[in-house]
């Protein structure tokens, strides 16, 4: 009994020894699924009281107006959804698919356009898609640009830019920070929402879902157009700050 019970003992032994020695040539355990994020940085320079356009953009778009005589622009594409690490090098194909060109077109005049992916589907359904991913932009420029923005859907905020201001969206909220003083003429206008302003304008409903407001200082000079489809607008007057996304 004795040397039965030995053995045992012995064989218990072991297999206690022997199961870290393949535990550790067994696969490892799958981490937690996360989000793909790349960014990139340009800088070009640009001449003061230039144009810049911006064309087709969506997600989160910063603008922040500066004293230097360059444009910043840092992109951030991510996905909407979240993968395995295994997944991951794989899976950041999908961000290529999204392109931001920029293009300077003169010393005054600078394009940022971002290209959706493209798709084989037959009509009526999109030739171009989103393809699952996020972009973020953060852009500096001169502060007295004139700036002309074409977003799709998403937010929009703008800070500090003393020229002229054109902003039309599709979906979302729109928030511009006005330098204080300054004599401004402000024509906003929303299909499907609110508008808010420190500003004392006139404002009036459009067909009871839509908002309409104006406003003129006694010898305006810089020209305010914001437009929105389904979402609000807020135009504040004073100190610029940055988004609330990035608190």
């Amino acid at each position: 009994m004795t040397r039965r019970l030995a053995a045992v003992l012995f064989g218990l032994s072991v297999m206690g020894t022997a199961l870290p020695l393949l535990g550790a040539d067994a696969p490892e355990a799958k981490g937690p699924k996360q989000s793909l994020e790349v960014s990139k940085t340009e800088r070009a320079n640009f001449l003061p009281g230039g144009t810049i356009r911006l064309d087709n953009s969506y997600g989160y778009l910063t603008v922040e107006g500066w004293d230097k005589p360059e444009v910043e622009i840092v992109i951030t594409r991510s996905t909407d959804r979240f993968y395995e690490p295994g997944r991951q090098e794989e899976e950041k194909r999908r961000l290529e698919r999204i392109r931001i060109v920029t293009e300077r077109r003169s010393e005054t005049e600078l394009s940022i356009k971002t290209i959706l992916a493209s798709r084989n589907m037959p009509p009526p359904l999109p030739r171009a898609s989103k393809a699952g991913v996020t972009v973020e932009y953060r852009i500096h420029v001169p502060r007295d640009s004139r700036l002309i923005v074409h977003h799709d859907n998403g937010y929009v905020w703008v800070s500090d830019v003393t020229g002229d201001i054109e902003v039309r969206s599709h979906t979302g909220d729109m928030i511009v920070m006005l330098p204080d003083p300054g004599p401004y003429s402000i024509d906003a206008r929303t299909r499907m929402g609110s508008i808010s302003s420190d500003l004392t304008g006139k404002g009036s409903k459009q067909f009871l879902v839509g908002s309409h407001f104006t406003y003129a200082s006694q010898a305006p000079s810089r020209r305010i157009h914001l437009r929105m489809g389904r979402g609000c607008i807020t135009i504040k007057n004073g100190p610029a700050s940055g988004p609330f996304w990035n608190d």
